[in-house]
């Protein structure tokens, strides 16, 4: 039952839990490849890229006649929104964890 006596206490517990949780966002680090490894991105669980890597086999097939970079902007593209996707998924097992199988609307499926 809530206790209004202990808001302090949990609003301390809160406040913890978000700096664990922004801690362990930075830590996490997800790699998606897109175009059969030819671009890959790594992302962190706050969605900020941290690596783009293009094979060099890939951006040698530019140099044609007629250089495919549409192709390539769909690849980087790709591997991007992938790593992304890949990094909500960590998000959300992280904060499913911390919470401790808390049954909260919003959180989880």
């Amino acid at each position: 039952m809530f206790n209004p006596l202990k808001i302090n206490e949990m609003l301390s517990q809160a406040g913890a839990m978000q700096e664990q949780l922004q801690r362990k966002l930075g830590e996490t680090v997800v790699e998606a490849t897109s175009g059969g490894g030819a671009v890959s991105a790594t992302m962190n669980g706050k969605k900020e890229l941290l690596k783009l890597r293009i094979d060099p086999a890939a951006a040698m097939s530019l140099s044609g006649n007629q250089p495919d970079v549409e192709m390539l902007e769909d690849l980087i593209v790709a591997a991007i929104n992938e790593a992304g996707r890949k990094a909500d998924a960590a998000i959300q097992l992280g904060v499913k964890g911390m919470l401790g199988g808390l049954n909260l609307p919003g959180i989880g499926g």
